[in-house]
């Protein structure tokens, strides 16, 4: 659990996802979901330090379960279907919930909120497999 590659991967996944994170929902979509917003909920300003803390834990969880799901054989492929699998389930089935649940947005932003969300959490994916790859034992 504590393994090199884990720990590494969970480093580089951390930096993706508040890099990425930031790009994708701080930057490039802000316009689209503010305007698919029904129920503003925003905290501004946002608390940073403690989105990194989050993005920590999510990396090192993604990348202990990555590292059983895995078995071994890394590559980008992998990588990617390990993550869109996780996307997948955050923003399909919890997006659902959410839209089922409260206001927050509209069945639109839902939508490309799961879209999103399957590219971004894949992404993250390939990074960790990449990193996992890198970091293997030599087989001799």
């Amino acid at each position: 659990m504590f393994s090199k590659s884990n720990l590494l991967a969970t480093i580089a996944a951390t930096v993706v996802m508040f890099l990425l994170g930031y790009g994708l929902w701080g930057v490039a979509l802000t316009d689209f979901f503010e305007s698919h917003t029904i129920t503003d909920v925003s905290k501004d300003p946002m608390d940073f330090p403690l989105i990194v803390v989050s993005n920590l834990i999510g990396a090192f969880i993604l990348s202990s379960i990555y590292s059983k799901w895995a078995r071994g054989h890394h590559s980008v492929g992998q990588g990617f279907e390990f993550g869109a699998a996780i996307g997948a389930f955050t923003g399909i089935s919890m997006g659902l919930m959410w839209y089922a649940t409260s206001s927050v947005m509209d069945f639109t932003g839902y939508v490309v909120e799961a879209i999103v969300e399957i590219i971004y959490y894949g992404i993250v994916g390939v990074v960790i497999a990449l990193v996992y790859k890198n970091t293997a034992p030599v087989k001799t």
